[in-house]
């Protein structure tokens, strides 16, 4: 006998036997609340500075939809973050960008997209892209406890339609209220000039390549007169984040084809910088 104690046979809680419903935050609410971003609360009157992302622009193509967003993030006057991925694959259809406070807007997103593939695992399908919709909605309203002491998250979601075959936008307030948008959408401190450019740019019937062009203009037209929107950076190599979601699925655009969308907008407005047409 060597006098060392005999290892117990590890069990699993009783709570991951149980049969409940597919929603895996609502698990995670009645096991480990404290793990939630909502679980967590600030002392009363309590406030931090942290890190924001800022613009994400979405508009409708022919086959889908196109979601595009700068890489900058702030806090205050001061760039925190000048590569930051704000533009995340929410399930193999569909996207979602945030804005609001970058920490615990991508910790939503990875609650999210664990929450989609939980669903799915349970129930064998995959949920409606209006199911979808609804539940990031009641995510984003379990945040509202924080979002009054300043920590909002206001993403934009989009994504595929397989019912429909057809892309579809839909934006929220800080609140949790979802909103279907018809043709274009945008959302931070610079979705005032983007929308402006997506108004006097968009029309029904785009390829991807034309959705594309238009994004990153709207992002361009958004950094121009908004300082926390971070144009391209051709010094630094650092471009938007664009994705694309139709028929197959959600893609990203390469680089170097956004370096070519880019080149090409700074060149027709070397001698035109407000891009007038």
């Amino acid at each position: 006998m060597s006098g060392r104690p005999e290892p117990r046979a590890h069990r699993l809680d009783d709570a991951y036997l149980t049969a409940g419903s597919s929603s895996f935050t609502d698990f995670l609410a009645s096991y480990r609340p404290e793990l939630l971003p909502s679980g967590r609360s600030l002392p009363p009157s309590a406030s931090i500075e942290a890190p924001h992302g800022t613009t994400i622009v979405s508009l409708l193509t022919a086959d889908g939809v196109v979601m595009a967003g700068d890489r900058r993030a702030t806090m205050g006057s001061f760039i925190a973050n000048r590569d930051m991925q704000k533009v995340f694959a929410a399930d193999g259809y569909s996207v979602v960008g945030i804005a609001g406070t970058a920490g615990i807007a991508i910790e939503l997103v990875r609650l999210y997209q664990v929450e989609l593939e939980h669903y799915e695992k349970i129930e064998g399908i995959l949920m409606s892209l209006e199911g979808k919709a609804n539940r990031l909605a009641l995510m984003i309203r379990g945040n509202l406890g924080l979002a009054m002491q300043g920590l909002s998250v206001v993403p934009v979601y989009a994504g595929f339609d397989l019912e429909t075959a057809m892309g579809r936008i839909y934006s929220y307030d800080v609140t949790g209220g979802c909103y279907t948008e018809g043709s274009h959408h945008s959302t931070g401190s610079g979705s005032l000039f983007a929308r402006g450019a997506l108004k006097k740019l968009w029309r029904p019937g785009l390829s991807e390549e034309q959705g594309v062009q238009i994004a990153v203009e709207a992002l361009y037209d958004a950094a121009d007169d908004d300082s926390a929107t971070g144009g391209p950076d051709l010094g630094r190599q650092i471009w938007p984040s664009v994705a694309f979601v139709d028929s197959s699925g959600v893609r990203f655009a390469a680089d170097d084809t956004l370096q070519g969308v880019v080149e090409a907008i700074i060149a027709a407005r070397r001698d035109n910088p407000g891009g007038a047409r």
